[in-house]
C-alpha cells in the first residue's frame, strides 16, 4: 500500500522530529465485552522508531477533526503494523470502532518518550490497569528478547479483560497459588502474567492489581532484583508510587492524561513534576508520558 506520509518538524524535543502523519490501512479488528476493541493498522513509517511507551494520535473518522491518543500495544517492524486497544467512550471512539477492515485512517506518531529499553533489573514487575494494559504488553515484548530477565506482568480490570482468560502453565511463587488466570499472548511468549479484579472472574486474584504487585514484592527474597513499571488510572499509579517508595524500588510510570494536540503546542496535558531546579509543569505528550514515579506530584501536592 502506498502511504501518504508527512513529517512533523520544527520541534524542540529530539523525538518529536521523528513524528510522522500517515494514512494507515486497517488490517484487523477485534471486539470484546465492555465496548473494548483491538485494532491492527498497517503503517510501516510509524512502526520505524516506535518503542514501548510511545503512543499514536488517531483520526477516528473524517467526520471529526480532533484526534484521539492511543497507546501502542504491539508493533511489528518486519510486517509494518501496530496494534492498539481502545474503549468506546464517546463519538470519536464509537466512529473508530465502526471502521471496517481495509479502511484508511490517519495516524500521527510515534509520540512520547519511551520506557527504558535496557539495563533492567532481573525481575521487573509490569503493572497495567484497564486501558493502561497495552504499554505493558509492548514493554514485555521488548523484555522477552533479553534472556536473562524474569518479568512478571500483572494486569487489573473491573470490566471483562480484552482477551480470553487462560489458566497459566507458567508456575511461580511470586503470586498466590489460586491466581492462575493469564493473558494468552504472554503465555505464548513464555512470559509469566497474572490477572486481578474485584469482579470475581475465574482464576483472577481477588483484589486490586496493586495488592497483587505488593504480594509479588514481599514474596521475593531478593528485592534488589525488582523494579516496577506501570500504566493505568491515576488512583492506581498513586498506589504504585507509594509501593515503590516504601520498598525503595526504581519505578517508571506512564501517565494517562487528556490530550488535544499531542505535540506540545496546547499544554493541555501538563502535570506537575519535581526537577532538580524545583517543581515544574511538564507536558505528558512530549516530556512524557513516561516519568520516574518519584518525580511525579499527583494532585498538585
Amino acid at each position: 500500500m502506498e502511504s501518504n506520509v508527512n513529517q512533523v518538524t520544527n520541534q524542540n524535543h529530539a523525538h518529536r522530529g521523528q513524528i510522522k502523519i500517515c494514512d494507515g490501512k486497517i488490517l484487523a479488528t477485534q471486539s470484546f465485552e465492555g465496548e473494548q476493541h483491538v485494532m491492527r493498522v498497517q503503517c510501516p513509517e510509524i512502526v520505524t522508531g516506535s518503542e514501548p511507551g510511545n503512543f499514536v494520535h488517531v483520526k477516528c473518522s473524517n467526520e471529526l477533526s480532533m484526534r484521539r491518543p492511543m497507546s501502542i500495544m504491539r508493533a511489528s517492524p518486519r510486517e509494518g503494523w501496530i496494534e492498539f486497544l481502545f474503549k468506546t467512550v464517546g463519538k470519536g471512539t464509537d466512529l473508530l470502532a465502526k471502521q471496517q477492515v481495509g479502511a484508511i485512517i490517519s495516524i500521527m506518531g510515534p509520540i512520547g518518550t519511551p520506557f527504558k529499553l535496557s539495563g533492567y533489573r532481573k525481575k521487573p514487575i509490569l503493572i497495567g490497569g484497564g486501558v493502561g494494559i497495552p504499554p505493558m504488553v509492548y514493554l514485555a515484548e521488548n523484555m522477552k528478547r533479553q534472556s536473562n530477565l524474569e518479568p512478571l506482568v500483572l494486569m487489573g480490570s473491573e470490566i471483562p479483560f480484552p482477551f480470553p482468560l487462560k489458566p497459566s502453565q507458567i508456575m511461580t511463587t511470586r503470586v498466590p497459588s489460586d491466581a492462575i488466570a493469564a493473558m494468552p499472548l504472554l503465555e505464548d511468549w513464555g512470559i509469566c502474567s497474572r490477572l486481578a479484579s474485584n469482579q470475581g472472574y475465574a482464576g483472577c486474584f481477588d483484589g486490586f492489581v496493586t495488592d497483587l504487585a505488593k504480594f509479588a514484592i514481599l514474596s521475593s527474597s531478593e528485592q534488589n532484583d525488582i523494579e516496577l513499571f506501570a500504566c493505568g488510572p491515576t488512583a492506581m499509579l498513586k498506589v504504585v508510587q507509594s509501593i515503590a517508595s516504601e520498598y525503595g524500588l526504581p519505578c517508571q510510570i506512564s501517565l494517562e492524561e487528556h490530550m488535544a494536540c499531542a505535540v506540545g503546542g496546547c499544554a493541555g496535558c501538563a502535570v506537575e513534576i519535581s526537577t532538580p531546579e524545583g517543581k515544574a509543569m511538564k507536558r505528558v505528550c512530549v516530556d512524557g508520558p513516561i516519568f520516574e514515579a518519584e518525580n511525579v506530584i499527583f494532585g498538585g501536592g
